[in-house]
């Protein structure tokens, strides 16, 4: 998992971020993205892509992330700016948000997936790069971990979705309950045009 950290710390460069984001394809709620420097050499156990881990699990591994890492920043894009720019741009802002809110500045980043936000360090994708990568891999932790707190506390605000079950994706249930009760003000309205235009 630091076989890209490596390759470019040989080419010289010294903070290394990985940055991966969370909550691109949900109905409702922001968009995440976090941004990890790790130490040199540093593997934690039990670290890989936040989607293969369970929620028990990615909750541990987050407070060790956050405690081991040299610097870190979670930062996110609203549904208004989702619904303004698109989730792809919005997405971009988020990683862009992560990146520049580090403690330490990077001099390189390696982005999960294969589109770049518009950085002033050098940065690269990496396709999978939360099961290649130790730093986007933790970022992926990160983000999905703040993303989940933040949508069972808004399952407070709006019980009658079941936000803290499906954190705002499409499930049959949230479906449902989304024809039955409207959207409501955390809902993507550019999401729901085809299921919206079926109940009519």
């Amino acid at each position: 998992m630091l076989e890209f950290e490596n390759m470019y710390k040989e080419q010289g460069y010294k903070a290394i971020c990985g940055v991966d984001e969370a909550g691109r394809g949900p109905l409702a709620g922001p968009v995440f993205a976090a941004a990890v420097i790790l130490p040199e050499g540093l593997e934690i156990e039990g670290v890989t892509d936040s989607k293969k881990l369970t929620e028990k699990k990615r909750e541990q591994l987050f407070d060790v992330i956050k405690e081991n890492a040299l610097a870190y920043c979670v930062a996110s894009a609203s549904v208004e700016e989702i619904e303004s720019l698109n989730i792809l741009q919005a997405d971009m802002l988020a990683m862009k948000r992560a990146v520049e809110g580090l403690g330490i500045q990077a001099d390189f980043a390696m982005i999960d997936g294969n589109k770049t936000p518009s950085l002033t360090i050098p940065c690269t994708a990496i396709v999978k790069g939360d099961a290649k990568s130790e730093s986007i891999a933790a970022a992926s932790i990160l983000a999905k971990v703040s993303r989940d707190r933040l949508m069972f506390d808004l399952a407070k605000k709006y019980p009658e979705y079941g936000f803290e079950k499906h954190k705002g994706y499409g499930t049959k249930a949230h479906m449902e309950a989304i024809l039955k009760y409207g959207p409501c003000e955390i809902h993507r309205l550019s999401f729901l045009k085809k299921l919206l235009g079926e109940k009519k």
